[in-house]
C-alpha cells in the first residue's frame, strides 16, 4: 500500500527493512517493537493524504479534516477518540471486524480472550485483534480508495465539544453492512490458526482432523471443487456529487443542478483562454492569410459558372431550411471553412453564392423544382 498506493518509496523500503529484521527476532516483545516502529512509518504515509468533500461543504468543515492526518489522537494519545471523519470511519470499521473476528474464533473453537501478539488484558480479546491484523490492509486500502475517490458529506458527521468527530446513525448503518464481508475475509485466517494450533504437540484428540466450519473448505473439496474460498468483492461506496453531495448515478461526477453551474464555469474558463489565444501574433497572422484565401476565392469567382436554375429565391426557400439538420462540421468540411462559420450558415446566414452549389449537394438538390 505505501509503495504502490501512496508512492512512498522510501518509507515502504524502512517498513521491510523492518520486516527483515523479524526472521531473527527471539522474543515476541522483540517482534511488538519492530511492529510498533513499522507501524509509525506506515501511518506517518498516511498523514497528507487528501480528503474529498462536496464543493458546498468543504468551506464549513474543519482544516483538520481535509488531511488524514496522525493515527494518534490528541484526545487520548491512540487511534481512539478520533478527531477527524477518515480516522472515525477506520475505527468504525475495525470494531465490526474485530466483533466478526471474535465470532470466528468462537465458532472454531477458540477463546477470543487468549492472544499471542497482543497482551492479555480484561478490556479486550487479545486473539480477535490478533486475528485482525490478517485483514487491516483490505480494510486500509478499501477505505483509500474511498476517501481518494468520493466525496465524504458534512452532514454525515458530527464534532463534539471535545473536538472528537462521531458518525451519524445512517453513516453507521451503511458501513454495518460491510460486516459480513470482513467475516468472509477473516475466515480461512481463523481456521488457520485453528489447524495450527491443532497441529502443535501430540495430544489426546477426541476427533480426527479439523473441521473448516466457516469457509466450508472440505465440503468443496469433497464435491470435486476448489478448497480455496471464493473471491470476496469489497464494498462500492455510494457515488456523491462533487457539488451538493447528493447521491448519483455511476459514471458522474454532478448532480444536473451543479453540472450546469461546473459547465458554465469551464465555458467561461476556456472563453478566456480562447479570447487571449486570439490575440497573439501567431493567431492574428493565420487570420489574416484565411481572411486574403477567401478574398482572392471570391474575386476568383466567376458568375456564370453557377447554374441557371440555382437563384436567390431557391437557396431561400428551399436550400436554407434544410441546412439546419447537417452538422456543422460537415458543412465546414464541405466548404472549407471554420466551424464558426459553418455555424452562421446553419443558423441561417447566407453565404458567399460560389458555396451555394456544394450546399445544395449536402441538401440533395440538384435542380429546380
Amino acid at each position: 500500500m505505501v509503495r504502490e498506493q501512496l508512492n512512498e518509496h522510501t518509507i515502504a523500503d524502512a517498513i521491510a527493512r523492518f520486516g527483515d529484521r523479524l526472521a531473527d527476532a527471539e522474543k515476541l516483545d522483540t517482534v511488538r517493537y519492530l511492529e510498533g516502529v513499522a507501524a509509525a512509518a506506515y501511518w506517518n504515509a498516511w498523514r497528507e493524504v487528501p480528503v474529498l468533500f462536496p464543493r458546498q461543504d468543504a468551506k464549513r468543515v474543519p482544516d483538520h479534516w481535509l488531511r488524514f492526518g496522525t493515527r494518534q489522537s490528541p484526545l487520548t494519545g491512540g487511534p481512539r477518540l478520533a478527531v477527524n471523519p477518515p480516522n472515525a470511519i477506520l475505527n468504525y470499521c475495525f470494531a465490526l471486524a474485530e466483533s466478526e473476528c471474535r465470532l470466528a474464533l468462537s465458532a472454531c473453537g477458540l477463546d477470543p480472550g487468549i492472544g499471542f501478539i497482543h497482551l492479555d488484558a480484561s478490556s479486550r480479546d487479545s486473539m480477535a485483534l490478533d486475528l485482525l491484523e490478517t485483514i487491516r490492509p483490505s480494510i486500509e486500502a478499501w477505505l483509500l480508495n474511498w476517501i481518494t475517490r468520493e466525496p465524504l458529506r458534512h452532514s454525515d458527521f458530527f464534532e463534539t465539544g471535545t473536538g472528537n468527530c462521531r458518525l451519524m446513525s445512517r453513516l453507521c448503518s451503511q458501513l454495518s453492512e460491510t460486516a459480513p464481508l470482513w467475516g468472509k475475509l477473516v475466515a480461512p485466517w481463523a481456521e488457520y490458526v485453528a489447524h495450527t494450533l491443532w497441529a502443535g504437540p501430540p495430544q489426546a484428540k477426541s476427533v480426527r482432523g479439523f473441521k473448516t466450519p466457516l469457509t466450508q473448505a472440505h465440503r468443496r473439496e469433497a464435491k470435486g471443487g476448489s478448497p480455496q474460498p471464493p473471491t470476496v468483492r469489497l464494498p462500492r461506496p455510494q457515488r456523491l456529487c462533487r457539488g451538493c453531495g447528493k447521491p448519483i448515478r455511476t459514471g458522474r461526477n454532478d448532480c444536473a443542478h451543479c453540472a450546469i453551474q461546473s459547465a458554465t464555469k469551464r465555458l467561461a474558463d476556456a472563453a478566456r483562454i480562447g479570447r487571449v489565444a486570439t490575440r497573439s501574433p501567431e493567431a492574428r497572422a493565420k487570420h489574416a492569410a484565411s481572411r486574403r484565401r477567401h478574398a482572392q476565392a471570391c474575386s476568383a469567382w466567376d458568375p456564370s459558372s453557377q447554374p441557371a436554375w440555382l437563384t436567390p429565391e431557391l437557396y431561400a426557400e428551399k436550400i436554407q431550411p434544410l441546412l439546419a439538420a447537417i452538422p456543422t462540421s460537415t458543412i465546414a468540411c464541405q466548404l472549407g471553412v471554420s466551424r464558426w462559420y459553418a455555424g452562421r450558415i446553419r443558423q441561417g446566414y447566407r453565404p458567399h453564392p460560389r458555396h451555394w452549389q456544394a450546399l445544395a449537394q449536402l441538401a440533395r438538390i440538384s435542380r429546380r423544382e
